[in-house]
């Protein structure tokens, strides 16, 4: 009679680590997802900036330095490979494009014309998105790391195979 309790002891604990890897798997694949979310807006965003950049050139020839500097920024990004790096950079990014939006109080011509006010749109349009990405990114891992530092789950998350 105590073999089978303790059997079925055995097979229950084997089967709530079963659910909880299966969560911790869950956990972790949705942090990947919100991850590789980010990574499709910045690469929609460095796609614009070209475009921009040209936009900006036919109106504002001597505020090359801003220009210059935010093809640069966008030129390293691609070659990143730390998300901590990444972060910085695009940082820079976000900064140049504020300022490359700045030249148009400048340049009223610039503020007329329809491709670069459709840009503008398409930019903010994106940032909007990797705000919302980097939010659902963000609760991904809290929801992971959580799971991972929590009893019961502590003891199965621990192991370096169910690690991001």
């Amino acid at each position: 009679m105590s073999e089978w309790i303790v059997l079925a002891a055995v097979v229950g604990l084997t089967l709530y680590a079963i659910v909880i890897y299966i969560r911790l798997v869950t956990d972790r694949q949705r942090t990947r997802a919100g991850w590789s979310d980010i990574e499709v807006q910045l690469k929609r965003r460095h796609d614009l900036i070209p475009k921009l950049v040209d936009a900006v050139k036919q109106y504002a020839a001597y505020e090359q330095a801003t220009l210059d500097q935010v093809t640069a920024l966008r030129g390293q990004a691609g070659e990143i490979k730390t998300a901590r790096q990444q972060g910085s950079v695009e940082s820079a990014i976000s900064q140049g494009l504020l300022s490359i939006f700045a030249l148009q109080q400048a340049y009223p011509e610039l503020k007329a014309n329809q491709g670069f006010l459709q840009l503008q749109t398409d930019i903010g349009n994106v940032e909007a998105d990797i705000q919302f990405a980097r939010r659902y990114y963000n609760g991904a891992v809290r929801n992971l790391n959580t799971r991972i530092e929590s009893f019961p789950d502590l003891f199965v998350g621990r192991f370096r195979w169910c690690r991001y």
